[in-house]
């Protein structure tokens, strides 16, 4: 294992709402992303996710509540609960999810990555 500098693996991918994968850590991934735009409703029945903010700010939805992240504070959404990103600027987000998870869980679409890149 070598050291994992976040800001040099940003810049080497551009696209949105594709993360690529940095690290792996007792049956976890670790995850970089960048997003802009909105992203679809979707939950994650089994599992919990983490988003941490590296850079940017992101607003998370949900069907009773907004929820503003920025630089630094992370947010970690429960299993089973409905919740939409969405991001006004591209937002650079580390996520934090078990090996099998889907990135739009349990919904299938047209932004459904099945396997991540690693960088």
């Amino acid at each position: 294992m070598s050291v994992i500098n976040i800001n040099q693996k940003f810049k080497l991918f551009s696209e949105h709402w594709v993360p690529k994968k940095i690290g792996e850590l007792n049956g976890q991934q670790i995850l970089l992303a960048k997003i802009k735009g909105e992203f679809i409703w979707h939950a994650h029945e089994h599992e919990d996710e983490l988003f941490m903010i590296i850079k940017g700010s992101l607003i998370l939805e949900f069907r009773d509540k907004t929820v503003e992240l920025n630089e630094g504070e992370i947010y970690i959404i429960p299993k089973g609960v409905e919740h939409k990103p969405i991001a006004k600027e591209e937002v650079h987000v580390l996520l934090f999810e078990p090996l099998e998870i889907k990135h739009t869980g349990n919904v299938m679409s047209d932004v459904t990555v099945t396997t991540f890149e690693n960088i």
